[in-house]
């Protein structure tokens, strides 16, 4: 962290934040958490009775099951609000904690890569045992 130099505790307090406030950004992140945390609540609740309803299904029951398009488009809205609301939150922690801007960028990316493979596989698969192919 550089030293208060003379010409730094005479700049204004706007000044010494400006280039370090807010991106405007921070409104929506968090209202895209809690539209997503509230989304998943009914969304889990379904999640926890189907498996509950499915104890001791066979393969085939548990696919039929999957293959009915209710409970495929709900599988879906579930993987996608589940996943994003991972990926807001993994980037809180990061923007938090790692203090490298390089580090912080690298994951950053990283963990947008990582979160939309892993929604592409599961969408893939429960499409794919949705349409029987």
């Amino acid at each position: 962290m550089p030293k208060n130099t003379e010409q730094d505790r005479l700049k204004s307090p706007l000044a010494k934040a400006r280039g370090h406030g807010s991106a405007h950004h921070g409104a929506d992140h968090w209202l895209h958490q809690k539209i997503t945390a509230i989304a998943n609540v009914p969304l889990v609740i379904w999640l926890v009775y189907s498996i509950v309803d499915l104890k001791g299904a066979s393969y085939g029951e548990f696919t039929a099951w999957l293959a009915a398009p209710l409970n495929a488009v709900l599988m879906i809205l579930l993987l996608i609000s589940t996943l994003y609301h991972a990926r807001l939150g993994t980037q809180v922690v990061i923007e938090d904690y790692i203090a490298s801007p390089c580090l912080r960028t690298a994951k950053l990316i990283g963990i947008r890569l990582f979160f939309f493979a892993i929604g592409v596989a599961c969408i893939f698969s429960v499409l794919k045992i949705a349409l029987g192919q």
